[in-house]
């Protein structure tokens, strides 16, 4: 192999191989659109959750029995049903924004069901803020840290819908839903299904 030939291939390596890191690097960028803090490990979580202002309380009881600190609201005594129905979103999601005024619509229609949503992201002003822009007054719970799935065993998408009998999970539902009257099907026969 001539002088040349060699220093091709040792150019094209090299060039391969930065390509290849900086794709990976992009990559993790991309996915992660708000990326933990350098002192993640130091967060005071009490702070970071009362500073966004007065949102509804959360069943003590926490979701799926998960406890999680409420979105801008107290972990207090609520009076809930064996039923749970859990929405999973997050303030950058384009289909929770579409999908949150429908699990609203549940709630207000079906006080026999606890309804809740779970904030899965680091940031709750920015969760509590698109609730308040929105006009939704579901309860949520904020989750910092994926605490809510990683417990349960759930698939790491958002939106996700996950229905509770007690502490039991009956039905998940990693999809969006389109409609109120969606959502009231799927739960009712999440329900009669247990």
């Amino acid at each position: 192999m001539t002088r040349q030939a060699v220093w091709t291939v040792v150019v094209g390596v090299l060039l391969t191989v930065a390509v290849v890191a900086g794709a990976f690097t992009m990559l993790r960028t991309v996915n992660n659109p708000d990326p933990a803090p350098e002192n993640a490990g130091t967060l005071d979580t009490d702070a970071l959750i009362s500073d966004v202002g007065e949102r509804p309380d959360c069943p003590a009881t926490g979701a799926g029995g998960v406890e999680l600190d409420c979105l801008g609201g107290e972990n207090a005594p609520v009076a809930s049903s064996g039923i749970t129905v859990v929405n999973v979103w997050a303030w950058w999601c384009g289909p929770c924004r579409d999908e949150l005024p429908y699990f609203d619509e549940f709630a207000a229609a079906h006080p026999e069901y606890t309804v809740v949503g779970v904030h899965a992201d680091r940031n709750p002003g920015n969760g509590a803020a698109m609730l308040d822009e929105l006009g939704i007054s579901l309860a949520s719970y904020q989750d910092l840290d994926n605490t809510f799935a990683g417990t349960l065993g759930l698939p790491g998408v958002i939106p996700l819908t996950v229905v509770f009998d007690g502490e039991e999970q009956v039905a998940l539902f990693p999809r969006t839903f389109a409609s109120t009257a969606e959502l009231e099907a799927v739960v009712a026969e999440a329900v009669a299904g247990r």
